[in-house]
């Protein structure tokens, strides 16, 4: 057996002897562009976290906010492990931990994103927005979420852990199976603003936030687009037949992960910043209660 072939058999945990998305990081490589990416992470969660407790103060509550800081801070996290992996490449625990929270963090703006299409639709139709069926199909679709997040966990681990054949292609296929469902997550929005804009009125309009309807729509259709380009580019390589280390495929290497990854989620997370989401997308307290944004208080 050559050297190359017992270091990813040595384990458990085995280093994975198929091609990662993005390859091996490397300290002349990786470590520069993470560093980057860490900087403008750490914007992000600081600038979120500042407009959060202005408007605590303000008495206005936009827990969003915290979502988008938490989401930072995971990413933060993903380019500290990833710059670990560089600097100690056969610890197999770190690139595990990796490799989770490169999958696991997006959830919190898939879960945004239906929050504010959310908001859109009882606002443009309320008799869809506020009936109880809907309230139940997204307490299903956030149950389902946690399911495939925590299968995508459980069998990312598991075929760490294990050289059996059989074993391994179970794994993946549960894993490709949540990560196509975390796709139709990411491009859930679009078919509720489609519902939104078809669905004849049944009842008054109730308006929300500051800016127009149009504007919200607009925001939230960049960031899906945005979100389903990540979760497409996810569920694409899952499909794809694993290459050998030492023969990745054009989607494993350094460009595409680097296009496809971090720069899209940093095009989310400014733009709500620089349009005040907070503000734009803000409904009152109480309004669950009441079903309503114009009544609530």
């Amino acid at each position: 057996m050559s050297s190359s072939t017992s270091l990813y058999t040595k384990g458990p945990p085995y280093l994975p002897p198929t091609a990662p998305v993005g390859g091996e990081p490397t300290l002349k490589v990786d470590v520069p562009i993470l560093t980057v990416f860490i900087v403008l992470y750490l914007i992000s969660f600081l600038s979120n976290l500042a407009l959060l407790r202005r408007n605590r103060k303000r008495g206005h509550n936009f827990i969003i906010s915290l979502f988008l800081a938490w989401f930072s801070a995971a990413r933060i996290a993903t380019c500290v492990l990833r710059i670990a992996w560089a600097a100690v490449k056969t610890n197999v625990s770190l690139i595990i931990a990796a490799e989770i929270l490169v999958n696991a963090g997006i959830l919190i703006i898939y879960i945004v994103n239906l929050e504010l299409a959310k908001r859109i639709l009882r606002a443009k139709r309320p008799g869809v927005g506020w009936h109880s069926l809907l309230r139940r199909a997204f307490s299903a679709i956030f149950a389902l979420i946690a399911v495939a997040l925590v299968l995508v966990i459980i069998f990312t681990i598991i075929s760490f852990y294990t050289l059996n054949t059989k074993t391994r292609s179970v794994a993946g296929w549960i894993q490709r199976a949540a990560i196509t469902y975390l796709l139709v997550v990411a491009f859930l929005p679009i078919p509720l603003l489609f519902i939104s804009h078809v669905v004849p009125e049944s009842s008054k309009r109730q308006d929300f936030g500051r800016g127009s309807m149009k504007s919200k729509i607009f925001i939230l259709t960049i960031s899906t687009c945005l979100c389903t380009t990540i979760a497409g580019f996810k569920a694409g390589t899952a499909w794809e037949t694993p290459r050998p280390v030492n023969q990745p495929a054009w989607y494993d290497s350094k460009a595409a992960f680097y296009c496809f990854g971090f720069p899209l989620e940093l095009i989310i997370l400014y733009m709500f910043l620089f349009t005040r989401v907070d503000q734009r997308f803000h409904v009152p307290d109480g309004n669950r209660k009441l079903r309503s944004y114009s009544r609530a208080g």
